[in-house]
């Protein structure tokens, strides 16, 4: 698990480092009021950016159990670990409904 997570570590870095260029890049393509040479070199660029880099590439993952699916943005947490916390009461403020 250690070398899993060093490698989500590297890719999280790799996405926030090229995501300014990316959105810069894009913008350039985008503007139609620039010159063609300019836009064509943007495109250029952007097409030899690394794939790892792209933002799409990220998937949120529980921190305790690494789940991929269905984890909440605030807790960072899977939805089965999240209801046991709940339950357990280890989450303060929350507590779970019943209908």
């Amino acid at each position: 698990m250690k070398k899993f997570y060093q490698k989500e570590k590297k890719n999280r870095a790799d996405v926030y480092a090229l995501e300014n260029i990316r959105l810069i890049l894009k913008s350039i393509v985008k503007n139609m009021k620039l010159v063609n040479i300019t836009r064509w070199n943007a495109v250029l660029r952007l097409s030899s950016l690394s794939k790892k880099g792209a933002k799409t590439r990220l998937v949120n993952r529980c921190i305790l159990t690494s789940r991929k699916g269905r984890s909440t943005n605030s807790y960072r947490f899977s939805r089965l670990v999240f209801l046991r916390l709940v339950r357990s009461g280890n989450i303060s403020g929350l507590t779970k409904s019943t209908w």
